[in-house]
C-alpha cells in the first residue's frame, strides 16, 4: 500500500558529497518519523538520521556535522545530504518511515525502501 522509492546512490570519492532522496507514495494519510538507515557488509544496520513530521532531527554521532536530513511533507519526501564522505560511510542506505494509511485504522506502520548503494572510494 505504501512504497518508498530511493534515488541518488552511487560512487563518490572521499571528501565528496552525495544527496539521497526518498519519495513515499500510496494511500498515505500522514507520515510521522522518516529515517535513513545504513548497513555495511558484516555490520549491523544502524540508524543514520531521523526527522519527525515537525522537523525535529536526530543524527548518529558518526555523521554529525557532515550529513543533513530534511523533508518535504507536501511531497512525502525525505532527503539526506552527505558531505565530507569517508570510506567508512560505504553502505547500503535504506529509507524508512512510519506511515498512517487509508486502511490502517489510525495506526502507523513502518515501511522500508529498497536500499541504495553508496560507495566512497578513491
Amino acid at each position: 500500500q505504501v512504497q518508498l522509492v530511493e534515488s541518488g546512490g552511487g560512487l563518490v570519492q572521499p571528501g565528496g558529497s552525495l544527496g539521497l532522496s526518498c519519495v513515499a507514495s500510496g494511500s498515505i494519510l500522514s507520515i510521522s518519523a522518516m529515517r535513513w538507515y545504513r548497513q555495511a557488509p558484516g555490520k549491523e544496520r544502524e540508524l543514520v538520521a531521523q526527522i519527525t513530521s515537525r522537523g525535529s532531527m536526530y543524527y548518529a554521532d558518526s555523521v554529525k556535522g557532515r550529513f543533513t536530513i530534511s523533508r518535504d511533507n507536501a511531497k512525502n519526501t525525505v532527503y539526506l545530504q552527505m558531505n565530507s564522505l569517508k570510506p567508512e560511510d560505504t553502505a547500503v542506505y535504506y529509507c524508512n518511515a512510519d506511515v498512517q494509511t487509508t486502511n490502517s485504522r489510525g495506526f502507523f506502520y513502518n515501511y522500508w525502501g529498497q536500499g541504495t548503494q553508496v560507495t566512497v572510494s578513491s
